[in-house]
């Protein structure tokens, strides 16, 4: 789609998957307002989009969750609580929440976390995945939970975007500095180092990278 000649092609580039699907989640399918309680499970280019994208539309508080400290560390930069992952991140978030977050996005792809994200979903809140998971794969839910608590439970693919109307917006909001997914950028490949790039991105070294050529 057409964008203004003066971006950096560098920059555009990070401007598919990852920062729509991510941000997208938060503003569209979670429909995150001001004062939100937030949790996102998941800290790659996703999820990180989905935390500066609660941080623009004005989130109390963004708890980020993941294994890899260094992609805590990096949430923690970008104005995020961070919570390490694994059995005790969801009973950690609701201590720190008084009971859960109003809008909790999952972007594991990985059944039991998402499991984990509605359990840390307060009573009357959004549970938001973005994940892909295997076909097929199972997904154990307390049922009750859906009428007595409330809770809304949906899938968002894309982050429910359109991508001619929201990846201009979501430039815009670059340039304003609202949405700073430059941030995400952790560094420049020529394209004989492409595998390199994969191999950092496979050992969680990477968030997001841009090849030159």
């Amino acid at each position: 789609m057409k964008i203004d000649p003066d971006l950096p092609l560098d920059i555009a580039a990070l401007f598919g998957c990852a920062v729509l699907t991510g941000a997208g989640a938060a503003l569209y399918s979670a429909a995150v307002t001001p004062g939100d309680t937030v949790a996102v499970f998941g800290l790659g280019g996703v999820g990180l989009s989905a935390v500066l994208a609660a941080k623009a539309a004005g989130a109390a508080t963004v708890y980020a969750i993941d294994l890899v400290p260094d992609k805590r560390v990096l949430a923690e930069k970008l104005g995020a609580h961070p919570i390490e992952g694994g059995p005790d991140a969801t009973e950690a978030l609701r201590d720190l929440t008084s009971g859960g977050a109003e809008k909790v996005i999952d972007t594991t792809g990985v059944a039991p976390v998402l499991e984990q994200a509605y359990a840390a979903t307060r009573a009357g809140g959004t549970t938001v995945t973005v994940g892909l998971p295997a076909p097929g794969t199972p997904l154990s839910l307390p049922a009750l939970s859906l009428v007595a608590e409330e809770k809304t439970l949906r899938g968002s693919y894309l982050g429910s975007c359109v991508p001619r109307r929201d990846v201009p917006r979501f430039i815009a909001m670059y340039r304003n500095g609202t949405l700073p997914v430059d941030a995400l950028l952790s560094g420049r490949l020529p394209l004989d180092d492409i595998n390199a790039g994969f191999d950092d991105l496979h050992t969680a070294k990477a968030v997001r990278q841009v090849i030159t050529f």
